[in-house]
């Protein structure tokens, strides 16, 4: 039996309805993932380690409810206004490992799009020459040089990717905006390292001459 223009209309409108609320949904628990995120890794800098992991935790959580009420709708899933979520999920996951266990999480570990993941860990890399600061001020600087050399590693990471940006979603910009900060970070580094290393020299040498003969 054919239905009626009403009953089809009825029908067709239904089916909006439960994708403009999914979008709804979704887009709510965006904010919420990125809020968490942000807090994640401003915990890991003031070395509020257990903080850190609950809200990398929590943000997990609602990035995967996005998931569940995205699952039945592919056009949202992949409209791209979960795209930021994803890559600050990733970035949190990525400066939580690399800064409290010095370790680069994979992809399948983090959860997300290969290219979330791609920016995640290029946000990282930002991330991880504020530590290096942090740790230059607290005349710790040799502590530095693991991160620096994650830095490294990431930067040639990212430009081993030839592809469009159609592809990568921006990812050349990313890699040289991380091959800038990793030469302002190694130039920081090598002459904090080389100060300490002259001020302990100094000392010795002080120590010495105030030595009675």
């Amino acid at each position: 039996m054919i239905p009626s223009l009403e009953d089809l209309a009825e029908d067709i409108s239904a089916h909006f309805e439960a994708k403009d609320r999914a979008r709804e949904e979704a887009l709510a628990l965006t904010r919420v993932v990125v809020r968490r995120s942000g807090a994640a890794i401003r915990s890991v800098h003031r070395g509020e380690i257990d903080r850190a992991r609950d809200l990398t935790r929590r943000a997990g959580e609602a990035l995967a409810d996005i998931m569940v009420i995205l699952n039945g709708h592919p056009d949202l899933r992949y409209a791209g206004f979960i795209d930021g979520a994803e890559q600050e999920y990733a970035e949190a996951r990525i400066v939580f490992s690399l800064i409290t266990e010095e370790r680069m999480p994979t992809p399948g570990e983090v959860g997300v799009e290969m290219t979330g993941y791609l920016a995640g860990l290029g946000d990282a890399v930002g991330e991880l020459r504020r530590h290096v600061l942090d740790l230059i001020r607290q005349g710790r600087p040799e502590e530095g040089e693991v991160h620096l050399e994650a830095m490294e590693e990431i930067y040639h990471l990212l430009m081993s990717f030839d592809y469009p940006d159609a592809i990568t979603k921006g990812l050349r910009r990313k890699g040289d905006v991380a091959r800038s900060l990793l030469e302002r970070t190694r130039g920081d580094l090598t002459n904090a390292i080389g100060q300490k290393k002259l001020e302990v020299q100094l000392r010795e040498v002080e120590a010495r001459i105030s030595r009675p003969p």
